[in-house]
């Protein structure tokens, strides 16, 4: 008795097969544009800020340094900061355009 009831329930119950994998399907659809997508994104905006950067332009990288391009390489810049000492840093540790973002002003 116990095991005919057991094997109804356990075929009877749920989505079916087809039910587990449009589940899936939607489970990785979710996981691309709120995970996958928004990462890719922000890459393309980082590789266009850098490609855009010019000698002069005020920067803040990674690690909080502020400073002002004096030299640009194929993968490194020169950074002069104050009192005229110059560190080099990798094109990829450069986080924000400082001289766009003090002249757009804030937003309400």
């Amino acid at each position: 008795m116990t095991s005919t009831i057991i094997l109804q329930a356990a075929a009877g119950g749920g989505f079916g097969q087809y039910g587990q994998l449009i589940m899936l399907g939607a489970i990785a659809v979710v996981f691309y544009f709120f995970m996958i997508r928004p990462q890719v994104k922000k890459a393309k905006e980082h590789k266009k800020l850098i490609s855009e950067l010019k000698k002069g332009d005020k920067i803040i990288t990674t690690a909080g340094i502020h400073g002002r391009i004096a030299d640009m390489n194929d993968t490194t810049f020169l950074i002069e900061v104050e009192g005229g000492v110059k560190i080099r840093f990798d094109k990829s540790a450069v986080s924000l355009d400082a001289t766009k973002a003090v002249a757009t002003p804030p937003k309400a």
